[in-house]
């Protein structure tokens, strides 16, 4: 069960935050092979200044319309599978909802499989 969280600056329509929730979601599904009924997100949009971020750091430049997801999981994904995350992200959302490649920050947190409830208070993980 991946956690997402995306942020992004207030402002954009129903259907651009729908795009990304989507997008990301069918990034994971192909990069990571979860299950597509696995969806767990929360999209914040934030007021001017309610983001902060170096617009030039790395000598990457960044807009505006910067976007960050941060994706919590359980820990055990190769590199090659997050770096191809990272790679089907990009694409999908510079096709919709046209997102500048610049502008995606995306940050992994792996936790132990144990720390996850996913109802009624128990840890369905805990013993497997």
């Amino acid at each position: 069960m991946p956690l997402v969280r995306i942020d992004l600056q207030a402002g954009k329509s129903p259907e651009y935050r729908k795009a990304l929730g989507d997008g990301v979601h069918r990034a994971m599904v192909e990069a990571l092979a979860i299950p597509p009924d696995d969806r767990f997100q929360v999209i914040t949009e934030h007021p001017a200044g309610g983001l902060v971020y170096d617009p030039q750091y790395l000598g990457i430049r960044r807009s505006a319309n910067v976007v960050f997801v941060q994706i919590t999981m359980s820990a055990g994904r190769k590199p090659q599978q997050k770096r191809k995350l990272f790679q089907r992200m990009a694409e999908i959302l510079a096709e919709s909802p046209g997102l500048q490649l610049q502008d995606l920050i995306i940050h992994l947190v792996e936790v132990a499989w144990e720390n996850w409830s996913f109802g009624n208070g128990e840890a369905q993980y805990m013993d497997s």
